[in-house]
């Protein structure tokens, strides 16, 4: 289900969304908890039916290597982004901050993976990062924040996963090794 990486997509993409959500009253939280679902859900059967068996096979152990470094680095700063967000008062910061480091990390990614596309979402998790500090500096509510920068994260990384599905399964159509 992890497929060339459409599980994390799919995974991390409802969380962002659920984030997104929460600032959501009434039944349009439930709904939004279930649709968010409903997509993830959707992404990794897609990528379990359409994806060759070859997908996302065993990295080396280089790329394993600095696949785990690139992610330790990344994890890391969002550590050091809630601490230091919660410290000065801004937690609504968190999420936004967060968002340019996950977008940055996939600028290393691309390389590692021998796969330019990934400057793509790289750009969109940037954005979104940015999109949520102007709405907090034009003094929104946090819940504003959270919609913003929520679901711009997981509908880019939900794009990327449906992305990766259909080009992976093309190319396995055509017999050409993506």
């Amino acid at each position: 289900m992890f497929k060339s990486g459409v599980g994390f997509l799919a995974l991390f993409g409802l969380g962002w969304w659920l984030l997104g959500t929460s600032g959501f009253d009434g039944s349009a939280r439930p709904a939004g908890v279930v649709g968010g679902c409903a997509v993830t859900l959707g992404l990794m059967l897609a990528a379990r039916r359409f994806l060759p068996a070859s997908a996302g096979g065993p990295f080396p152990a280089d790329r394993r290597r600095r696949f785990n470094q690139i992610n330790g680095l990344q994890w890391l700063l969002i550590v050091v982004i809630a601490v230091v967000c919660a410290r000065a008062g801004v937690p609504v910061l968190i999420p936004p901050l967060v968002a340019v480091v996950v977008g940055l990390h996939f600028l290393p990614l691309a390389a590692v993976f021998e796969q330019p596309r990934l400057r793509v979402p790289a750009a969109l998790l940037v954005g979104a990062g940015a999109a949520g500090v102007a709405v907090w500096l034009t003094n929104s509510p946090d819940t504003t924040v959270r919609l913003v920068v929520g679901l711009l994260c997981a509908l880019s990384l939900w794009g990327m996963a449906i992305w990766t599905v259909t080009g992976a399964a093309s190319a396995a159509r055509q017999g050409v090794r993506e």
